[in-house]
């Protein structure tokens, strides 16, 4: 009686595994499924609408307003900023005539012109810092050494600026080194291989590595639209192509879980500890960005960020499905009842 007990028990427990590694499968055949419709409707709309310019109560001026943004990105009256040392403007049509502004001066975009024989730049520009001093600039130079002013556009080129992108992943180097050593030496918590009881870090890690794969994409394939949010950027993911809605809610979520990952931490950690972490976790954070931005470029980022889900879904799985009881003393999680590995202690 005992034998067939013990045998029942063990088909049970055999069949139980198999019904988990079947879920899993599934989740992860549901994950590839997802990612799949997400690109596909990512390559589908992923630029903006053309302005409807048949409209006969538009304006001549309001038309070419209109038609210059679509095209070029920027308008008439768009307010732009200095952020070379100097910048040169000519004072067309007469000859030897120049403005000089500096860095930190603002201008506003007065008037377009095109000169398609032009050797230097075929679109040249009109801008006006005042009354007195207003000038022509080649369209790409002024690409180079304006930027606009709106704080969004300031912000994103900041974070893309060259020498910005050194000095993040030298510091997240020496911080990632730092953070190792400690946990080397006093076993810190550190995301995944000593993690607190939450997802909701690894989740974190995941969303700066899904939003870097969603930037560079659009940098990659649809460049255009990344411009043009650039020149009218918002914190909105309404009224914007679907792929660039989709990398501002993955902003918002990631606002989102970092609180989450804060409540957590400091519920479950001491401060000096839960400074480490956060520490460690900024690291791995900066590393996952510059990780898939790079990988994107040569399309295997794809492939790291699908088996990055797929480990993301298998620690959730074993944290919410296999480890489902706590210990009754010091709260280890358990798969199941009997003697805690952590304490000792007897759960029934």
């Amino acid at each position: 009686m005992r034998n067939k007990r013990v045998k029942y028990d063990l088909e049970t427990r055999i069949g139980s595994e198999q019904s988990r590694r079947y879920n899993f499968i599934s989740l992860r055949t549901s994950a590839l499924i997802c990612i799949s419709l997400f690109l596909c409707f990512s390559f589908l709309s992923c630029r903006y609408s053309r302005p409807d310019l048949d409209d006969e109560g538009i304006g001549d001026k309001t038309r070419d307003s209109l038609t210059y943004l679509y095209e070029r990105h920027y308008t008439l009256n768009t307010n732009l900023e200095v952020v070379q040392d100097s910048v040169v403007l000519a004072c067309l049509p007469v000859k030897d005539c120049y403005n000089t502004l500096y860095k930190g001066d603002r201008v506003v975009v007065a008037e377009f012109a095109v000169h398609s024989t032009d050797s230097v730049d075929s679109i040249w520009v009109k801008l006006a810092h005042s009354q007195e001093i207003q000038g022509w600039i080649g369209e790409q130079e002024m690409m180079q050494a304006f930027v606009p002013t709106d704080s969004i556009s300031q912000f994103i080129y900041l974070f893309s600026d060259t020498h910005a992108s050194y000095f993040v992943i030298i510091f997240a180097l020496f911080v990632g080194a730092w953070v190792f050593r400690l946990f080397r030496r006093k076993q810190l918590k550190i995301v995944y291989f000593n993690d607190i009881d939450s997802v909701y870090p690894l989740l974190l890690c995941l969303l700066m590595a899904f939003s870097a794969t969603v930037y560079e994409t659009m940098q990659v394939f649809v460049p255009e639209t990344w411009e043009h949010f650039y020149f009218n950027p918002t914190l909105s993911p309404f009224k914007v192509p679907f792929i660039l809605s989709v990398f501002l809610l993955s902003i918002w979520l990631f606002i989102i879980v970092l609180l989450a990952v804060l409540d957590d931490l400091f519920r479950q950690l001491t401060p000096a500890a839960a400074v480490f972490y956060l520490l460690g976790l900024a690291s791995c954070c900066i590393f996952c960005y510059f990780f898939f931005i790079l990988t994107t470029q040569i399309y295997i980022g794809y492939i790291f960020l699908v088996s990055f889900f797929g480990l993301f879904l298998k620690r959730m799985c074993a944290t919410l499905v296999i480890y489902r009881y706590r210990c009754g003393r010091c709260g280890q999680k358990l798969k199941e009842k009997g003697p805690c590995p952590s304490c000792g202690a007897i759960n029934e």
